[in-house]
């Protein structure tokens, strides 16, 4: 029998389901594993311990039933960003004004996760309020990257993509402005996806406003496998009658071939220079996918500079007034769409380099340089690892899709893991 810890939550669920193994067995086997890699990582703020086996067990009972039909993720464990609010359970954003803050029901993915039968094992440390370079707060102090305890994980669901590669939970829920989801996914070598824009939900989400104040920012899965990010997207998405920015959009459950698919790709944003093993994995991931029948081309879009400056303009760090902002970020948005009528897919590093020291001081604009653009344009985007530095880090990669077409994304993403390899067990040396 596999052992579950480190299993894929798509396995996990039909082990379960199959009666292979128990909800509780899972459940106990996760926590444990918490119990031992957490005090060296920081990554879990909360662990829900004895409501989680209780659930558990509860799921348990439930398949015993006959005519009993599991949902999607019935029994498998989760953990997700210390914004989203959990009833029961506290939820703080790394903030001491919330420190004994316990909501009383759940932001809607929440909801959502535990109607699709999934259980909830804890809250993953965040930067204070959500958003930031990198997970320390003066509440709960700062995570570190499983691969090399001197790192840094990332961007602000570090303490989620830390907890995910250090096989503590198998699947997450995050969010991302900038690139908040896909950085840590690349500095802790596991995969993740921002939806496109208007799809998922931010209700429940601390500092996520929703409606139309902050397009930018969606709540997104994160996993060590592709395949458990499209198990849990359709779970995810659609309105929930309160966020105004969320459109009915079904999802495409089936993904497209590969073969014929128009991808271009870019090593340098004519900003930030990547190191030398970050373009070899993109090199790699290139090649991966023109070996699937891709037609690759090395292109990128116009405008990344001006993507650059609305986003600081955004965040406050160049003064722009809010007609200027608004006309750049359009002008922006439609030079993207045009060059992406000649292409389906856009493949790019996520960072420039490896994870960075714990708490290394980094230019917030040069860190987010090629994830911002796509934050603008709304599109989907998945990371996944391909390759690896001098230093035994992860690198990964950025597959970003025309905007509803998250599943291509997800099929190209998928298809360099399974050449390249995607997440590898993290030591958790010093």
């Amino acid at each position: 029998m596999r052992d579950p810890v480190g299993a894929p939550a798509s396995w996990l669920a039909r082990a379960i389901r199959d009666g292979r193994l128990s909800s509780e067995e899972v459940v106990r086997a996760h926590l444990e594993h918490i119990g031992a890699v957490n005090p060296r990582l920081n990554a879990i703020v909360w662990v829900t311990n004895e409501s989680a086996i209780r659930q558990a067990k509860a799921a348990d009972r439930h398949l015993a039933k006959r005519g009993f039909e599991p949902p999607p993720l019935h029994g498998v464990p989760f953990t997700a960003k210390d914004i989203f609010d959990t009833a029961g359970v506290a939820t703080t954003a790394g903030l001491r004004k919330l420190k004994n803050n316990v909501p009383d029901k759940d932001a809607t993915v929440i909801a959502r996760m535990r109607s699709a039968g999934a259980i909830l094992l804890g809250k993953s440390n965040c930067p204070p309020g959500g958003t930031g370079g990198e997970s320390w707060n003066p509440l709960h102090g700062g995570t570190r990257n499983p691969y090399d305890l001197t790192r840094s994980p990332g961007a602000s669901s570090s303490g989620e993509a830390a907890i995910i590669a250090a096989a503590g939970s198998p699947l997450g829920i995050g969010s991302d402005s900038g690139g908040s989801i896909r950085l840590p996914a690349h500095y802790c070598g596991i995969a993740a996806l921002k939806p496109t824009t208007g799809w998922v939900p931010s209700t429940g989400a601390y500092g996520l406003v929703g409606g139309l104040m902050d397009p930018r920012s969606q709540v997104g899965p994160m996993a060590r496998f592709v395949n458990d990010l499209a198990l849990v997207l359709p779970i995810l998405v659609g309105p929930d009658g309160i966020d105004s920015a969320v459109i009915p959009m079904p999802p495409r459950r089936r993904r497209p071939k590969l073969h014929g698919l128009k991808v271009a790709w870019y090593a340098d944003d004519g900003m930030v220079s990547p190191s030398k093993p970050t373009v070899a994995a993109l090199q790699a991931a290139v090649h991966a996918l023109a070996g699937a029948g891709c037609r690759v081309t090395e292109a990128r879009p116009q405008g990344l500079v001006e993507a650059r400056e609305v986003t600081r303009g955004y965040w406050g760090r160049v003064r722009m007034t809010h007609e200027r902002l608004i006309n750049a970020w359009d002008q922006f948005r439609t030079q993207l769409l045009s060059f992406m009528q000649s292409y389906d897919l856009i493949l790019t590093p996520v960072a420039a380099d490896a994870a960075p020291l714990y708490r290394a001081k980094i230019p917030i604009d040069d860190q987010y340089s090629f994830t911002v653009p796509y934050s603008l344009g709304g599109n989907p985007a998945v990371v996944v690892r391909a390759g690896t530095s001098p230093e035994g880090l992860p690198i990964g990669v950025q597959v970003v899709a025309r905007n509803w077409r998250d599943y291509a994304a997800l099929a190209a993403a998928g298809w360099i893991e399974k050449q390249l390899g995607g997440w590898q067990p993290a030591s958790l040396g010093a």
